[in-house]
């Protein structure tokens, strides 16, 4: 029997580009996980990418997904097609114009992949209690000490 989870993801950024963070809330049954991280020098796309990918990277099996994120660029970006498209089109949006966050849309795509995932947009900042956990997380993790680098931000 496949697990449902359900995900809920933020991004935030200081400035941006500027330090950024990622908050995830993971729920199954009574379990509750909390996942952030930050980085030094990045976009809030990424960091609303990465929180997908860290929640879904945090599924030890295939699961039936509900993820919620505020970020219309990600749920857009594969509720609509549009990644799988610029795959397929060698990363390219439009003949002339490449797509951006190539190495985070790869990742989030192979994870879609494995699982059965559903995206949900939800208003942000608009009181939905674990999307503003999600934000306390990923605003927290941007202001940390010691911040990484994020390698695929250019």
């Amino acid at each position: 029997m496949t697990k449902k989870v359900t995900i809920y993801t933020d991004g935030a950024c200081l400035g941006n580009p500027g330090p950024g963070g990622y908050g995830v809330v993971l729920l199954h049954g009574a379990h509750r996980r909390e996942l952030s991280g930050g980085f030094a020098r990045t976009t809030n796309n990424r960091m609303e990418l990465l929180a997908c990918i860290k929640g879904l990277e945090a599924l030890k099996y295939p699961c039936e997904v509900s993820l919620y994120s505020d970020s219309r660029y990600v749920v857009d970006g594969i509720s609509k097609g549009w990644a799988a498209r610029w795959r397929r089109n060698n990363w390219m949006r439009t003949r002339t114009e490449k797509a951006v966050n190539v190495d985070l849309w790869q990742r989030l795509l192979e994870l879609v992949e494995q699982h059965r995932v559903r995206f949900h947009w939800v208003r942000g900042h608009a009181g939905t209690t674990e999307n503003e956990t999600c934000d306390r997380l990923a605003t927290s993790a941007a202001r940390g000490r010691d911040l990484a680098e994020d390698e695929g931000y250019r």
